[in-house]
């Protein structure tokens, strides 16, 4: 492999890593959500 193809593959790897951590992100920040309204109203 060359340098510049595992610079690409590398940033494409950083790329889908951010992307996932984003997801994660959204994922818990939903529970968060649903948890504070059902607390909110009484369970």
């Amino acid at each position: 492999m060359t340098p510049e193809e595992e610079a690409q593959f590398k940033k494409a790897r950083r790329g889908r890593n951010i992307a996932l951590a984003l997801v994660l992100a959204a994922f818990v920040a939903l529970f968060y959500a649903i948890t504070i309204v059902k607390v909110g109203s009484g369970g």
